[in-house]
């Protein structure tokens, strides 16, 4: 019998060479479409933070899907982190980089001081985003208590620019 864990994973496609030649995109978007799979990667993502935060800060875009549905699950607010020059009226920006090329990430001051913040992805590859994320988290006086993502590709050591911070991956790879 196959865990529901594992069914949820088995609906992760890899598509080859997109956005760039050598890069392989994983697609979630038949575990998105699937109802129980879904549900059962939330609870997953947000189990080992638990009662522990109130507010979580989905990283665009597909960080956004996963963060709106464990902020509903958990109780939570969401605070949307974007891409630059998304944001009406950004309050703070972090360049960075990327597996395949740099990005700049943008975020509004809608977090009281202190509040205590879960990061979430969908996959960690070297680190880049993640780390830009909590700085402007930091940055804008909030509380960073963890970071969940989805799909972890090990090969890419994405752990180890991080740090020693709380970070919980659902799936490697």
């Amino acid at each position: 019998m196959v865990s529901d864990l594992a069914r949820a994973e088995s609906l992760i496609g890899s598509i080859p060479d997109y956005p760039e030649p050598g890069v392989i995109f994983r697609d979630i978007t038949p575990l998105l479409a699937d109802a129980a799979a879904l549900r059962t990667s939330i609870d997953a993502l947000i189990a080992p933070f638990a009662g522990g935060f109130d507010v979580v800060a989905g990283i665009e875009a597909r960080g956004f899907l996963l963060a709106g549905a464990a902020a509903i699950a958990a109780g939570a607010g969401l605070v949307p982190i974007r891409k630059a020059g998304k944001l009406p009226r950004p309050a703070a920006s972090v360049a960075y980089a990327l597996e395949y090329g740099t990005a700049e990430i943008e975020m509004h001051d809608d977090i009281a001081p202190a509040t205590r913040v879960l990061l979430m992805d969908d996959v960690l590859a070297t680190g880049g985003t993640i780390a830009a994320a909590r700085e402007l988290v930091a940055g804008l006086g909030g509380t960073v208590v963890g970071t969940a993502v989805l799909l972890e590709i090990d090969a890419l050591r994405g752990r180890d620019a991080l740090g020693d911070a709380p970070l919980h991956a659902v799936f490697h790879i």
